[in-house]
Protein backbone atom coordinates (compact mmCIF):
# COMPACT_ATOMS: atom_id res chain seq x y z
CA UNK A 1 0.00 0.00 0.00
CA UNK A 2 3.18 2.58 1.26
CA UNK A 3 4.47 1.97 -2.65
CA UNK A 4 1.31 2.14 -4.29
CA UNK A 5 0.74 5.91 -2.22
CA UNK A 6 3.70 6.67 -2.80
CA UNK A 7 4.14 6.02 -6.32
CA UNK A 8 1.02 7.53 -7.63
CA UNK A 9 1.68 10.73 -5.51
CA UNK A 10 4.59 11.55 -6.58
CA UNK A 11 3.23 11.71 -9.91
CA UNK A 12 0.89 13.49 -9.12
CA UNK A 13 2.46 15.67 -7.07
CA UNK A 14 5.20 16.65 -10.04
CA UNK A 15 1.93 17.74 -12.20
CA UNK A 16 0.76 20.07 -9.61
CA UNK A 17 4.01 21.39 -9.14
CA UNK A 18 4.55 21.58 -13.07
CA UNK A 19 1.10 23.43 -13.09
CA UNK A 20 1.42 25.78 -10.49
CA UNK A 21 4.94 26.92 -11.57
CA UNK A 22 3.94 26.88 -14.95
CA UNK A 23 1.74 29.86 -13.26
CA UNK A 24 4.02 31.21 -10.87
CA UNK A 25 6.48 32.25 -13.67
CA UNK A 26 4.25 33.71 -16.09
CA UNK A 27 3.03 35.63 -13.58
CA UNK A 28 6.79 36.94 -12.91
CA UNK A 29 7.26 37.28 -16.51
CA UNK A 30 4.01 39.15 -17.28
CA UNK A 31 3.81 42.28 -14.54
CA UNK A 32 -0.07 42.81 -13.75
CA UNK A 33 -1.81 39.85 -15.72
CA UNK A 34 -3.86 37.87 -13.28
CA UNK A 35 -3.39 34.00 -14.17
CA UNK A 36 -6.19 31.86 -14.79
CA UNK A 37 -7.78 30.41 -11.41
CA UNK A 38 -9.34 27.76 -13.86
CA UNK A 39 -5.68 26.24 -14.91
CA UNK A 40 -4.54 25.63 -11.83
CA UNK A 41 -7.96 24.21 -10.42
CA UNK A 42 -7.49 22.03 -13.51
CA UNK A 43 -4.05 21.12 -12.65
CA UNK A 44 -4.43 20.01 -9.76
CA UNK A 45 -7.67 18.02 -10.84
CA UNK A 46 -5.30 16.53 -13.22
CA UNK A 47 -2.90 15.53 -10.82
CA UNK A 48 -5.69 13.97 -8.39
CA UNK A 49 -6.43 11.52 -11.35
CA UNK A 50 -3.05 9.50 -9.51
CA UNK A 51 -5.24 9.46 -6.33
CA UNK A 52 -8.14 7.47 -8.38
CA UNK A 53 -5.37 5.53 -9.80
CA UNK A 54 -4.11 4.89 -6.88
CA UNK A 55 -7.26 3.75 -5.22
CA UNK A 56 -8.07 1.32 -8.48
CA UNK A 57 -4.51 0.16 -8.29
CA UNK A 58 -4.77 -0.83 -4.64
CA UNK A 59 -8.24 -2.85 -5.12
CA UNK A 60 -6.35 -4.80 -7.81
CA UNK A 61 -3.29 -5.55 -5.49
CA UNK A 62 -6.11 -6.57 -2.74
CA UNK A 63 -7.45 -9.29 -5.23
CA UNK A 64 -10.54 -7.07 -6.48
CA UNK A 65 -11.76 -5.84 -3.13
CA UNK A 66 -11.62 -2.59 -1.28
CA UNK A 67 -13.21 -1.47 1.56
CA UNK A 68 -14.58 2.25 1.57
CA UNK A 69 -12.25 2.93 4.33
CA UNK A 70 -8.77 1.26 2.87
CA UNK A 71 -9.55 3.15 -0.67
CA UNK A 72 -10.07 6.49 1.53
CA UNK A 73 -6.95 5.93 3.23
CA UNK A 74 -5.22 5.11 0.35
CA UNK A 75 -6.67 8.16 -1.52
CA UNK A 76 -5.77 10.22 1.63
CA UNK A 77 -2.21 9.40 1.49
CA UNK A 78 -1.79 9.88 -2.34
CA UNK A 79 -3.50 13.56 -1.41
CA UNK A 80 -0.91 14.02 1.11
CA UNK A 81 1.85 13.16 -0.70
CA UNK A 82 0.50 15.31 -3.72
CA UNK A 83 0.17 18.28 -1.60
CA UNK A 84 3.19 18.05 0.50
CA UNK A 85 5.20 17.99 -2.96
CA UNK A 86 2.86 21.08 -4.62
CA UNK A 87 4.03 22.53 -1.13
CA UNK A 88 7.84 22.25 -1.24
CA UNK A 89 7.83 23.15 -4.51
CA UNK A 90 6.02 26.62 -3.45
CA UNK A 91 8.69 27.30 -1.06
CA UNK A 92 11.83 26.90 -3.18
CA UNK A 93 10.19 28.87 -6.08
CA UNK A 94 8.83 31.80 -3.12
CA UNK A 95 12.01 31.92 -1.30
CA UNK A 96 14.14 31.70 -4.10
CA UNK A 97 12.40 33.39 -7.31
CA UNK A 98 9.60 34.74 -6.50
CA UNK A 99 10.00 36.41 -2.79
CA UNK A 100 7.97 39.63 -3.96
CA UNK A 101 5.32 37.50 -4.87
CA UNK A 102 2.68 39.05 -2.05
CA UNK A 103 3.25 42.05 -3.74
CA UNK A 104 2.92 41.61 -7.14
CA UNK A 105 -0.52 39.55 -6.26
CA UNK A 106 -1.97 42.42 -4.00
CA UNK A 107 -1.24 44.81 -7.05
CA UNK A 108 -3.19 42.17 -9.65
CA UNK A 109 -5.98 41.53 -7.13
CA UNK A 110 -6.56 45.01 -5.90
CA UNK A 111 -6.21 46.35 -9.81
CA UNK A 112 -8.91 44.02 -10.76
CA UNK A 113 -11.46 44.32 -7.34
CA UNK A 114 -15.03 46.38 -8.35
CA UNK A 115 -14.94 50.11 -6.36
CA UNK A 116 -17.52 48.73 -4.01
CA UNK A 117 -15.48 45.30 -2.99
CA UNK A 118 -12.19 47.73 -2.75
CA UNK A 119 -12.40 48.40 1.21
CA UNK A 120 -13.07 45.00 1.83
CA UNK A 121 -10.52 43.51 -0.48
CA UNK A 122 -7.50 45.32 0.68
CA UNK A 123 -8.32 44.27 4.34
CA UNK A 124 -7.74 40.82 2.83
CA UNK A 125 -4.56 41.73 1.26
CA UNK A 126 -3.44 42.99 4.06
CA UNK A 127 -4.21 39.94 6.19
CA UNK A 128 -2.58 37.90 3.33
CA UNK A 129 0.36 39.76 3.32
CA UNK A 130 0.90 39.73 7.53
CA UNK A 131 0.43 35.55 7.31
CA UNK A 132 2.67 35.44 4.57
CA UNK A 133 5.70 36.66 6.80
CA UNK A 134 5.78 33.62 8.40
CA UNK A 135 7.11 30.42 6.76
CA UNK A 136 4.65 28.50 9.00
CA UNK A 137 1.79 30.21 7.32
CA UNK A 138 3.29 30.01 3.86
CA UNK A 139 3.43 26.51 4.42
CA UNK A 140 -0.40 26.46 5.89
CA UNK A 141 -1.56 28.67 2.94
CA UNK A 142 -0.59 26.43 0.52
CA UNK A 143 -1.78 23.18 1.82
CA UNK A 144 -5.01 25.25 1.90
CA UNK A 145 -5.06 25.44 -1.73
CA UNK A 146 -5.00 21.82 -2.67
CA UNK A 147 -5.33 19.76 0.45
CA UNK A 148 -9.45 20.29 0.57
CA UNK A 149 -9.69 19.13 -2.81
CA UNK A 150 -7.50 16.19 -2.24
CA UNK A 151 -9.90 14.98 0.78
CA UNK A 152 -13.35 15.61 -1.38
CA UNK A 153 -11.66 13.71 -4.21
CA UNK A 154 -10.63 11.16 -2.24
CA UNK A 155 -14.03 10.94 -0.68
CA UNK A 156 -15.68 10.61 -3.97
CA UNK A 157 -13.05 8.31 -5.79
CA UNK A 158 -13.39 5.68 -2.20
CA UNK A 159 -17.12 6.13 -2.84
CA UNK A 160 -17.03 5.20 -6.45
CA UNK A 161 -14.28 2.60 -6.17
CA UNK A 162 -15.06 0.70 -2.90
CA UNK A 163 -16.24 -3.30 -3.94
CA UNK A 164 -16.92 -6.08 -1.85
Amino acid sequence: MVNNILRNGILGGIIAAIVMASMTFYMKTNPGVEPNAMIGFAGMLLAFIFLILGIKQQRTIDNGTISFGKAFLTGLGISIVISTIYVLIWLVIYYNFFPDFMEKYSEIALKNTKPEELAAKTIEINQMKEWYKSPLMVILLTYMEIFPLGIVVSLIGALALKKK
